[in-house]
């Protein structure tokens, strides 16, 4: 679903800010939860193994969407439709 008017240089400046750092938090949030995995695991707590390799799952596919965004913010806009 692209836009059907095209955003401004400075208007695509401000979304990739907002985007780029919604990433920087997510990628944090990952390695806390890999951290803690790797905490819980060596103390002998594998339950939550699976619920953070998940939320991480679920971090991977937030991103994957941010970018594929990106992508369409940087083609052309629709004509007509």
């Amino acid at each position: 679903m692209t836009p059907k008017h095209a955003f401004t240089r400075q208007q695509k400046t401000v979304i990739v800010a907002g985007i780029t750092g919604f990433i920087l938090l997510l990628v944090i949030c990952q390695i806390w939860l890999v951290t803690a995995a790797v905490n819980a695991f060596l103390g002998g707590d594998d339950s939550i193994v699976w619920p953070a390799a998940i939320a991480s799952l679920i971090c991977l596919g937030l991103n994957l969407g941010l970018l594929q965004y990106l992508y369409r913010l940087d083609e052309p806009p629709q004509q007509g439709a």
